[in-house]
Parts: structure tokens; C-alpha cells; sequence
């Protein structure tokens, strides 16, 4: 994997992707909630985040808000987290959310038998109504310099237009020699009324032969590029490794330009209650993170995104994806023992985890 060093480019991690307001109800139901704790999550934005604030690269945001208290509380809170907003775009509010707005993420934690849920409401926000020619891609890739892009399925779904200005910035990031990885984050109520799966598989097919690194669960495999492995479903219950071994086989086949496959291993026992894991694929080889089975969840959300940044981070500094892989595996966990979808964890903390560290209290 060939990546730019730190003293060509201005940033080490640049994101794609569209970030709402969450509100959180604590141990509470959205729909019983008299109080809400307010954060911000975005799939693509978290993986940016998670490297600025835990491991303590450079990022930056490609996004767009409407120009509102709502998207100055955005503005707040991603500058907070450290990272960059330059090439973030602001439309004008016409005053009720006609024409532009604000996403809002309504998001419980779960408890027990009770699954987290999210309620989105995002329709017509900024993010969704940039379109191909609206960034000056070659300005960020040519001039600033990027080590590596991200960008997702979630971002994917939420407009006609949002597919060309992934493919425009894919494009470019290849162009000039930038890492681009993708996380597919399949997501049905996003898809519902937007052509379903079938559209879903068009669209990320059509982007896939432009990412060099692939991230997402089985489900975000087979239903986001149709991936189709005989017996796949049952395989996957019995010897989970050997049905990823053949799911990989089978996108490599249709997709040989990926240099890497990651994707993570969740046994959902309850929603506070989860055997936790990862797989990394790489040159032709399988490498596993330490599994960790019943592991504690406080607010799930985001812990996929975390094992992303951390599965980045370990490329960007080792290029072992064995490295790579227990990094993302171990920040991802971490990040699910704290609130909201973006980290609280300390890259201390997440090598400590990886060394097999205790839960003991540090005084």
C-alpha cells in the first residue's frame, strides 16, 4: 500500500459525508424523553474525528450545513473535536427548512433485550444537495495533499446527487496517489424509498472499482455490491472465518483493484452484550484481531466507525494489517463503553487494551 508521507500533505485523513445532531435520551426512550444530551455523528465524519482526537493525526471534513444556529452548533462541536472545516460548505436557511437544513439523529442506546434504535430525520439537509463540481477536488488532492480519503454507503444513499460527488472525489484521490477506503454501512431505511437493494448494488458497484480499501459486515457485502456465495448465510453461523475466507474470494474476483478487505465480528447476546471481533484482509492473507467475547456495550453506535480510524491509523503508521486490524478492534470496543457516536478514547488506552491491559483502576 503505497502512502503519501506526512510532509507532502496537509492532511493525513480527509472524510466525505454528512454529520447531524444527535440527541441522545440517556437511559431513556425518544419517545418518553422530556431532556436530550446533544451530540454530533456522521458514519464518515466519526472515522475523521476518531483519528484527530484519539490518535492524533491531521483531518479534515468535506460536508455542508445550512447556515442556522442548528449548523453553528455543528460547526461547534466538530471544531471541538479538532477537526478541519475548510472545505465545508454553508447554504442559506430560508427560515422553516423548506429548501435546506440540519439533519437531526434521534438515537437510543438499547438495554438488555431492548435493541438501540435510531430515528434519523434528514431529509433536504445541505449535505445531501451537493452535487459533482461543487468542491475543488483537485485543489484538496493536487495542492493540499491527502494521505487517505474516506467516504461510505451512508453518504451514498441520501440523494440523487451524492453518488457523482463520491465518484468525483474517488477519482481524484487516485489521481493524485491518495489511499481511498469506503465503508459500505449498509443501511435499509435509507435504501427504502430509494430503490432498494438493487439500487443500492448499481450504486456501490459502480464506486467500488475506485476504493482501495473496502470496509463492512457480511449483511454490507452481500447486500450492498450482491456479492452471492453458496451457502454463505449458513456458513457464516457454523465456521464464520471460512465464510468470510469465500466471501472475499468472491469480491476480489469482481473487485481485484481492492488492497485490503476489513470488516467486524459482532455476536449480538443483548444490546449491552456483545462478542466482539475483526478480520482483515491483505496481500492474500486472513489476519484476525483479538476476539473478545461478552464484552460490556454502553452506547454501540459508532463502534464501527471507531474501528475504521483505528484500522487507518495502524496502516498509516505500521502497514502491518495484522497492527491495523487489533488498532481498529480495540479502539472500536473502547468507544462503545462511552456515550455518543464519536470516541473518548486516548491511543494509550487503546494500545493497552491491544497488550491485554486490565480494567483495573489507574490512580
Amino acid at each position: 500500500m503505497d502512502i503519501k508521507s506526512a510532509d507532502q500533505c496537509k492532511y493525513d485523513i480527509l472524510s466525505l459525508g454528512e454529520v447531524m445532531i444527535r440527541l441522545d435520551p440517556r437511559e431513556g426512550r425518544v419517545r418518553t424523553a422530556r431532556s436530550f444530551d446533544v451530540w454530533e455523528g456522521g458514519g464518515e465524519y466519526n472515522v475523521a474525528r476518531g483519528l484527530r482526537r484519539c490518535f492524533g493525526l491531521r483531518g479534515g471534513l468535506v460536508s455542508a450545513f445550512a447556515k442556522n444556529d442548528v449548523g453553528l452548533l455543528l460547526e461547534n462541536l466538530i471544531l471541538t473535536g479538532g477537526v478541519d472545516m475548510s472545505y465545508c460548505k454553508w447554504f442559506d436557511y430560508d427560515g422553516c427548512g423548506r429548501s435546506v437544513r440540519n439533519g437531526l439523529n434521534f438515537t437510543e442506546r438499547g438495554h438488555g433485550i431492548r435493541a438501540a434504535l435510531g430515528v434519523p430525520d434528514r431529509g433536504h439537509t445541505a449535505a445531501s444537495q451537493l452535487k459533482p463540481g461543487d468542491i475543488d477536488w483537485d485543489k484538496i488532492f493536487g495542492e493540499d495533499g491527502v494521505r487517505w480519503f474516506h467516504t461510505g454507503g451512508i453518504y451514498a444513499a441520501l440523494s440523487d446527487t451524492t453518488p457523482g460527488v463520491i465518484e468525483e472525489a474517488l477519482k481524484c484521490a487516485k489521481k493524485h496517489g491518495t489511499i481511498t477506503s469506503y465503508d459500505l454501512n449498509y443501511r435499509p431505511s435509507l435504501w427504502k424509498d430509494y430503490g432498494g437493494k438493487e439500487n443500492c448494488q448499481k450504486i456501490n458497484r459502480s464506486l467500488a472499482p475506485f476504493v482501495d480499501v473496502m470496509i463492512g459486515n457480511e449483511e454490507d457485502f452481500t447486500a450492498c455490491l450482491g456479492l452471492h456465495v453458496e451457502g454463505l448465510e449458513e456458513e457464516m453461523k457454523e465456521l464464520p472465518i471460512e465464510g468470510y475466507k469465500k466471501m472475499i474470494a468472491q469480491a476480489i474476483k469482481d473487485f481485484p483493484n481492492f488492497q485490503a478487505m476489513a470488516t467486524t465480528l459482532r455476536t449480538v447476546k443483548t444490546a449491552t452484550i456483545n462478542d466482539w471481533g475483526a478480520l482483515c484482509w491483505k496481500d492474500g492473507e486472513l489476519h484476525q484481531a483479538i476476539h473478545r467475547e461478552n464484552l460490556e456495550i454502553f452506547d454501540r453506535v459508532g463502534g464501527g466507525d471507531s474501528f475504521a480510524s483505528g484500522l487507518i491509523y495502524g496502516f498509516l503508521t505500521t502497514g502491518d494489517a495484522e497492527k491495523a486490524v487489533n488498532y481498529g478492534a480495540a479502539h472500536g470496543a473502547l468507544a462503545m463503553t462511552t456515550a455518543g457516536d464519536t470516541t473518548m478514547a486516548s491511543l494509550e488506552e487503546v494500545e493497552s487494551v491491544i497488550a491485554g491491559g486490565s480494567a483495573r483502576v489507574k490512580r
